[in-house]
């Protein structure tokens, strides 16, 4: 089953009591908390679901590894002692079943249907500008491998700092900035023209 489609309901705890802060919730969930653990699940859906989605490149697999992932905050709340960020820690997990998932499964064809997609934007010249600009880097991050993506991912679209997600990924602190290097350079070249301005 599905934990995400379990979670449609609204939840309105948060509402009642103020919205907890993680580590509190984290307790609460090791504790066997539902409530806490569908305000947990909810917090992290959109985030986690960013992030795979650019580890993984197959839509059909993100919603799986989210609930392989969440399912082990469920089980293992309880040992979760507090040494980093609970995003940290979270990532982390979800880091490594994506890694498991992509090793299972080649990486996908570029949809090619996704360029000749038709806008109902008033505004088509600026529309077209972030069509191609998202595709130009739909692209070029296509180009990094699962190890690299994730390091870009976490940087630029987390605000994750080379400490924390060295712990996600666990590898050390001077890897992670070597991956960096590396990822940087190589989208600056598979970037068209001033695009590669933005890294």
């Amino acid at each position: 089953m599905s934990w995400s489609a379990s979670l449609k309901r609204p939840w309105t705890g948060a509402a009642r009591t103020g919205a907890p802060d993680e580590r509190e919730l984290l307790a609460r969930v090791g504790a066997k908390n539902l409530e806490a653990f569908e305000a947990l699940y909810r917090m992290y859906q959109p985030r986690l679901g960013r992030f795979l989605a650019n580890i993984l490149q197959r839509p059909q697999l993100v919603e799986e590894v989210l609930d392989d992932t969440m399912m082990v905050v469920w089980q293992s709340a309880d040992r979760f002692r507090g040494s980093s960020k609970p995003s940290t820690w979270i990532f982390a997990i979800a880091y490594r079943k994506a890694l498991k998932a992509k090793s299972r499964w080649p990486d996908p064809l570029p949809d090619e249907s996704l360029e000749h997609e038709a806008s109902d934007e008033p505004e088509p010249d600026v529309q077209l500008q972030h069509q191609r600009l998202a595709h130009a880097l739909r692209e070029a991050m296509s180009t990094l491998s699962p190890e690299h993506r994730a390091v870009v991912d976490l940087t630029y679209f987390h605000g994750m700092g080379y400490r924390q997600i060295a712990e996600i990924v666990e590898c050390p602190v001077d890897t992670v900035k070597t991956r960096m290097f590396h990822a940087r350079r190589r989208l600056k070249q598979a970037l068209p023209g001033k695009l590669s301005d933005w890294l």
